[in-house]
C-alpha cells in the first residue's frame, strides 16, 4: 500500500509560473481593491465589472504554464498515493497531472449560479476557445453566472473534504503559504501525531504551530526537488 503524501499549496506555488490573483503587498489584487472583484458586496454592486475582472484573470491563466514544483508534486503519484489541497484558484496542478486535487477557494476556469455556487447542476467548466462570460448571462436557475470562486466572508465547503484527507497524511507537505495563516494553519493541525510536516517556502517562518517541522527556505520547484531528494524520490 502506498504512502499518502498531502499537499497543501498557497500562492507562492504558482508565483514560477506568473500567474498570481491574490493580494501582494501593496494590498491590492491584480491593481484592483479586493473588496471590489472579491467579496460578495462588490457582486451585487457591480456583477460586470466583477465578470470582466475574472474575463481577464482567465485569459491570463490559459497562458500560465506549470513550473517544475507542480510538475513533481504530480510525478510522485507513481510512488504515493497524493492529495493535493489549494488554496490557489488556477488549474496548473490539473495541467501538470495531480489527479487529486481540492480546491479550496473554487476556481477560476468555472462559473456558477449567484443564488448557491455549489449547485453542481448549474456549474460550468469553461474552455480557451470560449474563456469569456457576457455579462449578464444567466445560470440555468435564472440567477447571474458568477465565477466560481469563494468571496472574501464566504464560507470554504471544501474545508471538511480537505481536512479528511490531511486526517490520512503520512506525510504533509506546505508550499508556498505561511504557518501563521488560515486555513493552512488549521489544516495541518489535522494531520496524524507524528505524521512528518514540511514546509516550502523561502520566507522565514514564526511561532509555527503543529510543533516539529522541517523548513525547506526555497521557492516551489527548487525546495520539491529537495523534498524528492529527502524522500529518495527519482522522477
Amino acid at each position: 500500500m502506498k504512502k499518502k503524501i498531502v499537499f497543501l499549496t498557497g500562492a507562492g506555488m504558482s508565483v514560477e509560473s506568473g500567474f498570481k490573483t491574490f493580494r501582494g503587498n501593496d494590498g491590492l489584487w491584480e491593481n484592483y481593491p479586493v473588496e471590489q472583484v472579491a467579496s460578495h458586496e462588490g457582486w451585487e454592486a457591480d456583477p460586470t465589472l466583477v465578470t470582466n475582472f475574472y474575463n481577464m484573470l482567465r485569459r491570463k491563466l490559459w497562458q500560465a504554464e506549470p513550473n517544475e514544483g507542480h510538475r513533481l508534486i504530480a510525478a510522485l503519484e507513481r510512488d504515493y498515493d497524493v492529495s493535493v489541497l489549494t488554496q490557489n484558484v488556477d488549474n496548473l496542478h490539473e495541467k501538470a497531472g495531480s489527479t487529486h486535487v481540492i480546491h479550496l477557494h473554487g476556481e477560476l476556469t468555472k462559473v456558477c449560479s449567484s443564488i448557491d455556487p455549489y449547485d453542481e447542476r448549474y456549474i460550468q467548466q469553461l474552455t480557451p476557445e470560449h474563456s469569456d462570460v457576457e455579462p449578464g448571462t444567466k445560470a440555468g436557475d435564472g440567477s447571474l453566472l458568477r465565477p466560481f470562486i469563494v468571496f472574501f466572508g464566504e464560507s470554504v465547503p471544501m474545508l471538511e473534504p480537505a481536512a479528511r484527507e490531511a486526517m490520512k497524511a503520512d506525510i504533509f507537505v506546505i508550499i508556498g503559504t505561511s504557518l501563521n495563516v488560515y486555513p493552512a494553519a488549521g489544516l495541518v493541525q489535522y494531520a496524524p501525531q507524528g505524521c512528518p510536516v514540511y514546509l516550502i517556502d523561502p520566507d522565514p517562518v514564526f511561532n509555527a504551530p503543529n510543533g516539529k517541522f522541517t523548513h525547506i527556505q526555497k521557492g516551489a520547484s527548487e525546495g520539491m526537488k529537495e523534498l524528492c531528494e529527502k524522500l529518495g524520490f527519482k522522477k
